[in-house]
């Protein structure tokens, strides 16, 4: 399948800019996504914590709230755990909060997976997207590596965008180059992704979800 599908995107680079297909030629197919066996609640307050981070200092701060949390539930202890105690570990106040939003939305019953997977992408993410702190951002990487929704184009990824902008020029429209994958674009953006990690001084302003 990935190597059909990269064939397909060859193709459709083809037709939009030579410097994009060339880029999408020189990554190969795309490793097959094998997803996360960690609970929805856990995906998500990771996401939370690693963004506009550095993948190592996003994975020094979760490591230092899973040391926090000792042997308790990480749902009990985001709900339990006091905005000093969380800004200790490393985390904003905003991500602290988020994540305790997110705690007792899974807590109320309102993230389970299995609900949550029957819905389009965009009525799931208005679910997420109620919890304080949680973007479409959130929402989109949830659908992507989380739920496995092939057709999500994350246009508020800065790295995502930026790097398809380069590859079919600035005249153009990204949202609109994008919609030519369809009804793939979850691929799309995992391109770009690889592609943004094999070009040099390139920001990484994301959590490597890849």
């Amino acid at each position: 399948m990935n190597q059909k599908l990269h064939r397909d995107f060859l193709t459709t680079s083809d037709k939009i800019s030579g410097t994009l297909y060339h880029a999408i030629s020189d990554c190969g197919p795309l490793p097959r996504h094998r997803g996360t066996t960690q609970p929805l609640v856990t995906t998500m307050c990771r996401t939370i914590a690693g963004q506009q981070l550095s993948v190592q200092a996003a994975r020094t701060i979760w490591n230092r709230v899973l040391a926090d949390s000792e042997t308790q539930p990480l749902i009990d202890y985001l709900i339990n755990a006091s905005p000093t105690r969380l800004r200790a570990c490393g985390l904003s106040r905003a991500k602290g909060r988020a994540m305790k939003g997110i705690a007792d939305a899974s807590n109320s019953g309102r993230l389970e997976p299995t609900d949550l997977k029957r819905l389009s992408h965009h009525a799931r993410s208005q679910c997420l997207t109620e919890i304080w702190g949680v973007g479409q951002w959130t929402a989109d990487m949830m659908g992507i590596f989380y739920f496995g929704d092939r057709d999500i184009w994350p246009e508020s990824d800065i790295t995502v965008t930026k790097t398809l902008q380069l590859l079919i020029g600035h005249r153009r429209k990204t949202i609109l180059a994008a919609a030519r994958f369809a009804p793939q674009r979850s691929s799309l953006a995992r391109y770009m992704w690889k592609i943004a990690d094999a070009t040099p001084n390139t920001s990484q302003q994301r959590q490597k979800v890849v």
